[in-house]
């Protein structure tokens, strides 16, 4: 009977080292997965419209939650849908632009002050900043050590510098503009040969609300 429990314990303590030695690699490929997840997560730094075209809602083995997960995406942003611009803030925005194409050095306090005055009533503050944030202008104004460059900052040359431009095809230059329109905009690019003055493109695109 004592053989018997002796051979019991001995057995239960080798099934025991058995299932440690079986369980320990997969606890470390565990630990190795997480970490190389957690670092390629802090390397993932594209855009949120690409990682929303990354997401596969049909691929099955993978739920939409654990994809977002993997991407850091956070799943509200997945199903976000942007609210279009309304016909009265377009109207608004051109009455913006106008203001801030005389004075572009007008923040949204003083545009917002320029609008009561010229529409006779009050204009809020906030709705003249969350506008100006989807046209991407702001004031113009120095602001500190504007002048100073950052040290790692590489100096390009300027390669027109001594450059007598006697004949075309020698330099060319690019600009782009936008364009009020009735519904949104339209961005105007143009390239122009120095010389001659001739334009070699242009180009019209329409961006609607």
């Amino acid at each position: 009977m004592v053989d018997g429990a002796v051979q019991l314990f001995e057995s239960g303590r080798a099934k025991a080292v058995d299932e440690a030695a079986l369980t320990s690699p997969l606890y470390e490929e565990i630990g190795r997965l997480k970490i190389e997840l957690d670092w390629l997560k802090k390397k993932l730094t594209n855009p949120i419209e690409l990682k929303r075209k990354w997401i596969e809602p049909e691929y099955e083995a993978i739920s939409i939650r654990r994809q977002c997960g993997l991407l850091g995406l956070n799943r509200s942003t997945l199903y976000y849908q942007p609210i279009p611009v309304s016909d009265e803030d377009v109207q608004v925005m051109r009455l913006i632009d106008e203001i801030y194409t005389r004075c572009p050095f007008y923040g949204s306090r003083r545009i917002a002050a320029q609008l009561s005055r010229d529409r006779g009533e009050p204009w809020n503050r906030k709705r003249i900043q969350r506008l100006m944030r989807i046209m991407g202008i702001r004031g113009v104004a120095p602001g500190p050590d504007t002048s100073k460059p950052h040290p790692e900052n590489k100096i390009y040359p300027y390669l027109l510098r001594g450059m007598v431009i006697d004949k075309v095809d020698r330099v060319w230059s690019t600009d782009i503009t936008y364009i009020p329109m009735a519904k949104g905009f339209m961005y105007l690019v143009a390239v122009i040969d120095w010389h001659s003055r001739y334009v070699a493109l242009l180009n019209f695109k329409w961006v609607s609300n």
